[in-house]
């Protein structure tokens, strides 16, 4: 699951690197340039008319647009995930089972022959490991790419400064603040989870954002300012669908052991 989601935030971040080679987004006609990359150039210039010429607070405004656009989704998915959880409880004793079976199969045939055993079960309880978690980082890749050629096709960007920063260059402060936030964003996503669990989750931690520091000093300033502001965005979601939807600390197992241990003193 870690390997998972390693490979789709690389596979996410890896994709600013190539946005320059994409010669199509910038040329008029072309899909991705009319339906993605001027959308947000026309969204660019209005929220700045709006804003009175304040181009980082229009950055701001569409990054809040497409948080709040994306959010019903997150929900979704973090009720999907609880589902999952519940029905992985269930079916864990069966398929810790399986798997040893696997591991200690001699042959092919007895190997797939367990291996359906547990394709089997996963379809009695309707159980699909590979169901959750991705829909909405892969719908971010267009919105980022869109942004990306939007933010070089849009002249008032390159001349506006917000801030302390110029919005066309890059920025070290900013970028690490971009870093900052998504590295909490992580620590937040690892409440309440099981130990084993968040020493999985440590790299992706760590991972995450190195990754996005990385990509806001290849990039202008205007994108880390999206991803800042949607990095604190998100440490809100998070703790919002954690709380609707996320597991439930172990305390009641606790306090039964206590139960247990007077009672045998009794």
């Amino acid at each position: 699951m870690v390997r998972k989601k390693l490979l789709l935030l690389t596979t996410l971040l890896f994709g600013v690197f190539l946005m320059s080679g994409c010669a199509s987004a910038e040329t008029e006609g072309a899909f991705f340039h009319d339906y993605f990359v001027y959308p947000f150039s026309y969204l660019i210039r209005t929220l700045g008319d709006f804003f009175n010429d304040n181009y980082g607070l229009a950055i701001i405004g569409i990054t809040l647009i497409v948080r709040f656009a994306l959010l019903p989704l997150a929900i979704r998915m973090a009720a999907k995930q609880k589902v999952m959880r519940e029905k992985m409880e269930i079916i864990k004793p069966e398929m810790e089972a399986i798997q040893k079976r696997i591991k200690a199969a001699k042959t092919k045939e007895d190997q797939m022959k367990a291996q359906q055993e547990m394709m089997q079960l996963y379809s009695k309880h309707n159980f699909n490991p590979f169901s959750i978690g991705c829909l909405p980082a892969l719908i971010q890749i267009p919105i980022w790419m869109g942004l990306y050629y939007a933010i070089r096709i849009t002249p008032e960007i390159a001349d506006h400064s917000f801030l302390w920063f110029n919005l066309g260059e890059t920025d070290l402060v900013l970028a690490s603040i971009a870093a900052v936030a998504y590295y909490f964003q992580f620590k937040v996503s690892m409440f309440n989870m099981p130990p084993e669990q968040q020493q999985q989750m440590k790299i992706m931690a760590l991972f995450s954002p190195v990754m996005i520091l990385v990509a806001s000093l290849s990039t202008a300033s205007a994108l880390a300012l999206y991803w800042v502001v949607s990095g604190i965005f998100l440490i809100g979601q998070t703790y919002l669908t954690k709380k609707l939807y996320g597991p439930e600390p172990k305390v009641a197992t606790a306090s039964s052991g206590q139960k247990g241990s007077t009672s045998k003193k009794k």
